[in-house]
């Protein structure tokens, strides 16, 4: 096994050595995910769970921001790299796993009205949504924002988005969630577009943490993207960024 597999209890042991601080909120996390798996029949249900109690603490801290400028950053970093690979107004994008639109906010404001499809799973989290798109003054927008209970979009038309995009979506997505969304993204998006996403990578064994934080190996995910029509390319060029995932792009091939 690999020494930074985070499922292992050496590693946990290590980790609570170093950080003796961060033991009690793990085990009320353990706890609460236990009641949490036990309630709940598939991954959907259980993961709209834990988004239904980190949004009651924090809008913000339930999609990965700890602090406000936190939040802030990691908006604008997805912002700017996209727009730094030609996201430009005119064209169509699908964010999934939009979240409370830490970067939707800045690709709404950019993109020509009714442009812009969020989804996520949360209901909670859309609320969320909602309040954040009020704040910044986007009504005018016009932007989609919908619940979703899978990842087949087949509520959404065919060769329609130039761009697709998942932030902090795989990486907690067990595999057969990221295989319906590979085996149904490729009809949703133009011959010419792409779709970039996130995901915790590792070059040991694959493996997750309280079935929250999926660990993948790269060329796992570029065979099962392969198998639906759709090549990868790793993005090297993410991985100089302050983020802490990888990214991949697919293009239909």
């Amino acid at each position: 096994m690999h020494p930074n597999d985070r499922s292992r209890l050496a590693f946990k042991l290590r980790y609570a050595v170093r950080h003796p601080g961060r033991i009690v909120p793990h085990a009320r996390r353990l706890a609460r995910d236990a009641i949490l798996r036990l309630k709940t029949r598939d991954h959907v249900s259980y993961y709209r769970a834990v988004m239904k109690s980190d949004a009651a603490r924090s809008d913000e801290a339930a999609v990965g921001g700890r602090t406000h400028a936190e939040w802030l950053s990691v908006g604008q970093l997805q912002f700017d790299y996209l727009i730094s690979h030609g996201l430009k107004p005119g064209m169509r994008m699908l964010d999934i796993g939009c979240g409370n639109l830490r970067a939707g906010r800045l690709f709404i404001a950019h993109l020509d009205p009714g442009d812009y499809y969020g989804l996520d799973i949360s209901p909670d989290i859309l609320i969320a949504a909602q309040r954040t798109l009020t704040k910044e003054g986007l009504q005018e927008k016009l932007p989609h924002l919908t619940l979703v209970n899978d990842l087949k979009l087949d509520f959404l038309p065919s060769a329609y988005f130039d761009v697709v995009h998942a932030h902090s979506v795989f990486s907690h997505s067990p595999i057969e969630v990221i295989e319906e969304c590979l085996a149904h993204v490729g009809r949703v998006m133009k011959p010419d577009g792409f779709f970039d996403f996130t995901f915790d990578r590792t070059e040991g064994a694959e493996h997750h943490v309280l079935r929250e934080d999926f660990y993948y190996r790269t060329d796992t995910l570029v065979a099962l993207a392969a198998r639906y029509g759709l090549a990868g390319l790793f993005m090297t060029d993410w991985e100089d960024l302050p983020h802490g995932q990888s990214k991949l792009r697919l293009i239909k091939s």
